[in-house]
């Protein structure tokens, strides 16, 4: 038989009060662990956060070249309207549109019977004053050797002089007279400045010409050069000092999709317009097999070439503040310097920076607004594509 030890009656008085206090101390520990578990978990989310992680780039050199699209009205490389210089009848026309005809090749021949009729009474009338002023001529040398003997009186002998004198001068002015009519008579044969392409015909056979005598006159023709073009176009102000003589310019038509037609820049106007603040641009181009019409419509992209080397940052790293343009930079010890720039050209997602930077910094992508100076950051060491 098992003897029963006695519990002291202190002990016995003081369960009552341990297990209570026990109970409490397991409740506090199960209700504060979770808590202090959390405020720990807070207190390294805020420190996280307030160490932020961006993503950051380093400049890229800027390319020396750029195309720039603009629109450009072609145009014949030469085009005249031709006129006819003399006034008549058409007696006949030789080239129609759309003939390729050569410089000197005869057009059209004009009917003009007064102008002939004008130069045989001239011819007449040149051939009355040679034969007046060759007697006026021997007369004045006789005149000057009976002067020699005393024959006649000198007053005489210079009278005759003067005589011969002026039949010689309206000599002259009968065969200008001739001359002139000559002149109009060539006329009645149109001929081709050069070489070229007749686009316009506004004449037909027996119609009546006017070389504008009586009114203001029509043009028989008109001509262009199409072997070889000249496209104009209008450059910005902001892009005229990167054109060069030279630079290759690429034309594409709507009729001609996937095909590309190649010239160069050959002249510019040398001054911005006023009004467009534009400068004038002219690209001449090789047509040799006519495949480009003049009076077309373009589109041309011309190669720009930049004075010098430059630096370029993607768009989404520039900060538009009231000082200015800035971008962030982390330095080496991970903290943010805001650095003032002055901007290029644009080249769409890019940007060229022309002052503020030497190319070696650490710039960051997509900079919140509340960015400042001296921020703390980190680095992340696999950004997503920065562009």
């Amino acid at each position: 038989m098992t003897a029963l030890i006695p519990v002291p009656t202190s002990s016995r008085s003081r369960l009552p009060i341990v297990l209570p206090l026990a109970a409490i101390c397991l409740a506090l520990a199960a209700g504060g662990l979770p808590r202090l578990s959390a405020h720990a978990a807070v207190v390294r989310q805020t420190a996280a956060l307030s160490t932020p992680t961006v993503a950051v780039v380093a400049p890229d050199a800027a390319a020396l070249h750029q195309s720039l699209v603009l629109p450009g009205d072609v145009e014949a490389f030469q085009e005249a309207s031709i006129y006819a210089r003399t006034s008549g009848y058409l007696g006949q026309w030789l080239t129609d549109i759309g003939t390729h005809v050569h410089s000197g090749q005869l057009l059209a021949e004009i009917q003009s019977p007064e102008v002939d009729a004008q130069l045989a009474q001239a011819r007449a009338d040149a051939a009355t004053a040679s034969a007046n002023y060759q007697i006026a001529k021997v007369t004045a040398s006789r005149w000057e050797s009976m002067l020699k003997s005393n024959a006649v009186s000198e007053q005489s002998s210079q009278e005759n002089v003067s005589t011969m004198k002026a039949k010689q001068a309206m000599l002259a002015a009968a065969q200008a007279n001739v001359d002139r009519l000559q002149q109009l008579q060539s006329f009645e044969k149109v001929y081709a400045p050069f070489d070229g392409v007749v686009t316009v015909r506004n004449i037909d056979v027996g119609a009546l010409i006017d070389a504008g005598n009586g009114g203001t006159p029509a043009a028989l023709f008109k001509l262009a050069e199409t072997d070889k073009l000249r496209i104009f176009l209008n450059v910005p102000q902001d892009d005229a000092a990167d054109v060069q003589l030279g630079a290759r310019a690429t034309l594409t038509l709507p009729q001609y999709p996937g095909r590309t037609f190649v010239g160069s820049v050959a002249r510019t106007a040398g001054a911005i317009d006023p009004v467009s603040r534009t400068l004038r641009v002219e690209v001449d181009m090789d047509n040799a097999d006519g495949a480009v019409p003049p009076g077309a419509y373009a589109q041309v992209s011309l190669a720009l070439a930049a004075p010098k080397a430059m630096l370029s940052l993607p768009a989404n790293t520039l900060l538009f503040r009231p000082s200015g343009v800035q971008v962030a930079t982390v330095d080496g010890k991970g903290q943010v310097r805001l650095m003032p720039v002055t901007l290029g050209r644009d080249f769409g997602t890019r940007v060229e920076i022309l002052k503020g930077l030497s190319g070696k910094e650490r710039v960051i992508v997509n900079p919140g607004d509340a960015v400042s100076n001296g921020q703390s950051v980190s680095i992340n060491a696999h950004p997503a594509d920065a562009s």
